[in-house]
């Protein structure tokens, strides 16, 4: 597998049209956070315009049948602006077909700090303990190889897809930690990227922050192509992915043979440190330090 890097504006990153099969992103939220090389303050027509921008251009680097997943608030607390509604409503006239709507509960309605009229009608607010994953697509169905020679067998389990066609996502949201605000949770990336992609596609991050999709499409059997305009985040990401392949994932050791057959050459699968599922074209390899046993994705 293949995790490409860039450290620009993906305006102009140099991305091949019609060679990405799945988009997962989560735009700067434009209420004040503190990203690095990025004013999240804009006017909010300004700010609108240009997230339209940029998925207008992303389109035409979507295969047919691709998918755009949007992670994205309900209202912007700044004036209660509807910004799930204006930016769909935005693309939808722009051709993309909108196919699905994921309520990703983060259980942080614990440590909000603005109640408006706390206790009183006047105004209180009303405020979401929920995003939205809105899924769009460009044109059609995606197509599963051009022939029956290169079809590929979908690796998402009947057990998951049942729970993860369920729009209701309940999933603890991560810490800030590791240099970034706001990074994504594992786990809502990999339903996504099992849900809507092929092991072997190219998924894209076009705001990829700490590296969250490309690791986890390194640990899945996907190729994915990060882009951050900071320099900051992009080594992150790259230190990220790097480690996943070159460290015991228990004691950190660099030093480990391969132990055993490769994922797809057991009948039985195992899980791997996450407690995910094992991911597509994996080997085992046992650490010659703590002699514990582990997987790492075949992404050399």
């Amino acid at each position: 597998m293949k995790q490409q890097f860039f450290n620009e504006d993906i305006l102009d990153v140099p991305i091949e049209d019609e060679s990405v099969h799945l988009i997962i992103t989560s735009p700067p939220y434009n209420v004040g956070i503190n990203y690095d090389k990025h004013e999240d303050n804009k006017p909010y027509q300004e700010y609108l315009s240009w997230l339209t921008e940029v998925f207008v251009h992303l389109k035409k680097k979507l295969v047919n049948g691709g998918r755009l997943c949007i992670n994205i608030a309900p209202t912007g607390i700044k004036k209660f602006t509807p910004i799930h509604h204006d930016l769909i409503t935005n693309l939808r006239n722009e051709d993309y077909n909108f196919v699905g709507e994921i309520l990703w509960y983060k259980q942080n309605m614990k440590s909000r700090t603005a109640w408006g009229s706390f206790r009183s009608p006047r105004r209180p607010y009303v405020l979401p303990s929920w995003e939205y994953i809105y899924v769009l697509q460009k044109g059609t169905f995606l197509e599963n190889g051009e022939s029956k020679k290169e079809f590929v067998k979908p690796d998402i389990t009947s057990d998951e897809f049942v729970r993860f066609s369920d729009g209701f996502w309940n999933i603890s949201p991560e810490t800030a930690k590791k240099g970034h605000p706001v990074p994504f949770p594992e786990q809502l990336i990999y339903r996504l990227i099992k849900l809507y992609s092929y092991p072997g596609n190219t998924v894209l991050d076009p705001f990829g922050g700490s590296g969250t999709v490309a690791a986890v499409c390194a640990k899945n059997g996907r190729n994915s192509v990060y882009v951050d305009i900071s320099q900051k985040y992009h080594e992150m990401a790259q230190n990220r992915v790097a480690n996943l392949k070159s460290k015991c994932p228990y004691c950190k050791s660099e030093h480990y043979i391969k132990d055993g057959k490769r994922r797809d050459q057991i009948s039985k699968p195992f899980e791997d440190y996450t407690g995910l599922p094992c991911p597509f074209l994996t080997q085992r390899y046992r650490c010659k330090s703590c002699k514990k046993q582990f997987t790492h994705p075949l992404v050399e």
